[in-house]
């Protein structure tokens, strides 16, 4: 089942524990995955082993897995087509995907022929894993869960497409120059995509700009700029159940790619500038919008995403139909029935106007009958509570980028404002509040609000974060239509998460309980069983201990930085942004730091804090966080006094390959947002199913989680959102709790007066003022701050006892079941999409086609494959 994630090579003992955990390879299985590989590197690659460089052997082998892929993955589209089931269309501007070789093979149960074969070649398929580069299409979590989501989708058999952008750069690559950030381009694609496959033939046309027209007392669209939008299909297959949905990513091509006329008039720049602009629109991930170039690109891509995938949509719908291919299917009526459009997060917010418009526009639908299929076919996840990150576009900015659009986006208002005032005579201020068209200095389109009315569910991503959507972003909303709003909390894959990230763990679970908990996590709460058996408290202390001396050796060599693999080893993970406060793990830090120095000779609980993010480019103060982190942790690993008691780590160009490595021999995880700031957190999930423990506020998911585990075994500090709230209304004075408390006090001067940063004294002093100004400290880190010190103090005391602390450990992962991104998935479906689940695997594709009548008998020839096209 599992496989080791030393980079190293395996010794002769290594591979006979491999191998006796995962079952021996089937030797005919490997002679063909060798003459695969053979054929890949010579027809492929166009190269023999003579020249062949360990690049070459990695795409040999991802062909090779690939080839693994197809006939499932036709099957599987050639099942939809002739049953026609409802599907789901997940539409998502991020998915960070990460490596897909390891996560394919472990899914399709190919993982010990793969390895065998390649040793036989005198190949490490670890050091070939490394070549793979990340797929970063994605910021942080959003991405991460689009990733977990389509991988659930496919296991539960569920007829799931995920639509996104082929970005050309993805999230970039963050490296650290004197303790400041730097960013470099994520080039994934320099070395080719052996995942993707392009789809010329599907290429859809992408309208922009222009003006709208009076026609025969009908709005007509025209004078547009032209751009294509190619799609680029990904596998995504199911654990261990034949079936392989897929990702299409759009990438932006030219209308017209090169003008001879102006190369003949000698201008070869003008000649492929039409290319090269239109191509920017999916050239980088997320650009900055802090100018108006940026915002106007920013929405181009969001329109580029959903304009593409929304005529893809119906193409298939009109395409799709049981039990032929000769007739098209015109009627809409069944539109809601076989389609379920899911919006994460607000950017592609604009589905319900261009869906509106294709169906009014184009298809010629009553306004009445076009919004009703809308409203039924849309749902819509939000992702955040800080009003601040909800998107409103410019009306002048849509005006000149989207004509069309806006004026849809003004008659749904209009609709709306009368059902409304229809309901609330009178009521100036509701109709102000639901207004979907914001007035002020600048008139603007609130685009969660477009979303929720055009859509039949909307949904938060924790309980907490979703019960305060109904009381504080969407109180008005809410009120007005309670049955939309549900909840609906985040997960996790356990394949990628555990399996993949964590094989002897995995390996130590499953021989006490089985392997059926990799497709039902709720499975793991059968470990509670064992809490008191003294052997399985050992493996799992075993397990942690060598996956801690790996992340040792590992920072060792890539970071040339020594920590002590007995210390604690304290994690917070994610994106560098003020409200995930990163600053209050700086502030213990140097608390902790502080309290040696003074107290050399007593006993302390050795630790190690890791800290890993990206700030975004534009993002000043996110910026400086980083560059204290590593102030700190300068001053902190060079101190003689402190020796290995203390050391202060930040992770570079964190990615989901290095969460994969880290995550396992975490000891204790750090959610600490400030109560009501953070939707819901996935990384609090990877590292409670790891064994982690967690010191956490009340916020997110970490409510769900410790109603789980239970109080006494997470580690719980701070207030809660209606001791936050009550500050804020009372009014918040941050000075006073620096006024009344020596430690924060002694390190926020500390902080000020340059003590970290002795070559320039004043270059943290914005940092301390953003905390003590008037109205400052907008996170209320420093009245959490002695909460926190004292649950820190707490987490050292349980850390003396390593059986206890395993024992908890243990009942985390236990725990962890609900936090399946499968268990969301199934509750998406049935709650919000209107689809069950199917459990059951399709036929091998050696058997007969699914659908017919010869589904599961083998077939002979190649005839019964080419029966019926398939509409991709």
């Amino acid at each position: 089942m599992s496989k080791s994630t030393s980079k190293t090579p395996l010794t002769d003992k290594d591979r006979r524990k491999q191998i006796s955990i995962r079952g021996l390879p089937i030797l005919e299985n490997v002679a063909s995955v060798k003459k695969t590989f053979n054929r890949h590197l010579h027809f492929t690659i166009v190269k023999d082993r003579n020249v062949a460089t360990n690049r070459d052997y990695f795409l040999s082998t991802a062909y090779t897995v690939r080839d693994h892929l197809v006939g499932r993955w036709i099957r599987t589209q050639q099942h939809y087509y002739e049953t026609d089931p409802k599907r789901v269309y997940y539409l998502s501007l991020e998915y960070y995907m990460g490596r897909s070789l390891s996560n394919i093979m472990i899914n399709l149960g190919i993982e010990s022929e793969l390895d065998e074969a390649l040793y036989e070649f005198g190949l490490s398929i670890e050091e070939l894993e490394e070549l793979e580069e990340d797929a970063g299409l994605g910021n942080g979590g959003l991405g991460r869960l689009a990733a977990c989501f389509l991988d659930s989708m496919a296991t539960l058999g569920i007829a799931g497409y995920g639509y996104g952008l082929r970005y050309e750069y993805g999230i970039f690559q963050q490296t650290i120059k004197d303790g400041f950030q730097c960013e470099e381009p994520d080039d994934w694609l320099r070395y080719g995509n052996p995942w993707e496959i392009p789809r010329p033939e599907y290429q859809i046309p992408v309208n922009l700009y222009g003006r709208v027209v009076d026609q025969n007392g009908k709005p007509k669209w025209v004078d547009t700029k032209v751009i294509m939008a190619m799609p680029y299909d990904t596998p995504i297959p199911g654990f261990n159940n034949n079936v392989v949905n897929t990702l299409r990513l759009w990438s932006a091509k030219a209308a017209q790619k090169f003008n001879f006329q102006f190369f003949n008039d000698g201008d070869y720049l003008n000649a492929v500038s039409d290319q090269s602009l239109a191509e920017n629109i999916t050239r980088v991930l997320y650009p900055n919008d802090n100018y108006m170039q940026g915002k106007e690109l920013r929405l181009k891509q969001e329109y580029f995403l959903v304009a593409a995938t929304l005529s893809d949509i119906i193409r298939r719908y009109k395409h799709s139909r049981f039990g032929t291919s000769t007739t098209t299917r015109d009627d809409f009526s069944t539109f809601p029935e076989k389609v379920a459009i899911q919006l994460n997060d607000t950017h592609p917010a604009l589905t319900i106007a261009e869906l509106m418009r294709l169906f009014v526009d184009i298809e010629g639908m009553p306004w009445d009958r076009a919004w009703d299929l809308t409203k039924r076919s849309c749902a819509y996840t939000n992702h955040t509570l800080m009003p601040e990150a909800v998107e409103r576009w410019s009306v002048g900015l849509l005006q000149h980028v989207l004509p069309r659009h806006l004026q849809i986006m003004y008659d749904i208002n209009l609709r709306h404002l009368q059902e409304v005032a229809a309901r609330y005579p009178g009521d100036g201020d509701r109709l102000r509040a639901l207004s979907i068209v914001e007035e002020g200095d600048e008139k603007r389109v609130n685009m969660a609000y477009l979303a929720i009315v055009g859509s039949h569910a909307v949904n938060g991503v924790a309980k907490i974060h979703s019960d305060l959507l109904k009381t504080t972003l969407f109180k008005s909303f809410y009120e007005l239509t309670p049955e939309k709003f549900q909840n609906k909390t985040n997960g996790i894959t356990p394949r990628r998460w555990l399996v993949l990230s964590n094989p002897n763990l995995s390996d130590a679970i499953a021989e006490k309980i089985g392997e059926d908990w990799i497709t039902n996590l709720g499975q793991l709460q059968r470990l509670r069983e064992f809490i008191n058996d003294e052997m399985f408290v050992r493996d799992i202390q075993r397990v942690k201990q060598e996956n801690k001396e790996r992340l040792a050796e590992w920072l060792l060599k890539t970071q040339k930085q020594k920590i002590n693999p007995m210390s604690i080893y304290d994690m917070q993970v994610k994106r560098i942004h003020e409200y995930k406060r990163q600053l209050l793990n700086i502030l213990h830090i140097i608390t902790f730091y502080n309290r040696i120095r003074a107290n050399p000779n007593e006993r302390y609980v050795p630790r190690t804090v890791m800290i890993g993010g990206k700030a975004a480019p534009g993002y000043h103060m996110a910026k400086k966080i980083i560059k204290l982190v590593n102030s700190v942790g300068k001053i902190v690993n060079n101190d003689p006094i402190i020796g290995d008691r203390l050391k202060v780590v930040f992770l570079e160009n964190y990615r989901v390959t290095l969460a994969e490595q880290i995550i396992p021999a975490a000891d204790l995880s750090e959610q600490i947002s400030l109560a009501g700031m953070e939707a819901s957190g996935t990384s609090n999930m990877k590292f409670m199913l790891n064994g982690s423990l967690t010191i956490c506020t009340l916020d997110g998911a970490n409510v769900e989680m410790a109603e789980e585990v239970g109080d006494e075994n997470i580690f719980i500090f701070g207030m809660t959102v209606e001791e936050v709230e009550k500050r804020h209304r009372e009014g918040y004075r941050a000075r006073e709790f620096y006024d009344n408390n020596i430690e924060l006090r002694q390190a926020l001067d500390q902080i000020r007066n340059g003590y970290f940063s002795p070559e320039n004294p004043e270059l943290f002093h914005d940092v301390v003022n953003s905390l003590l100004c008037d109205h400052g400290d907008n996170y209320m880190l420093l009245a959490d701050y002695e909460s926190y010190i004292k649950c820190q103090e707490r987490v050292n005391e349980l850390f003396k006892d390593q059986i206890a602390w395993t024992k908890k450990s243990i009942l985390n992962i236990a725990a962890s079941g609900k936090f399946s991104s499968d268990r969301t998935i199934a509750e998406y479906a049935r709650e919000i999409w209107g689809v069950q689940p199917r459990p059951q695997p399709l036929p091998n594709p050696h058997e007969g086609r699914p659908g017919t009548k010869h589904e599961g008998e083998a077939t002979h020839g190649s005839s019964q494959s080419l029966a019926e096209p398939e509409k991709y």
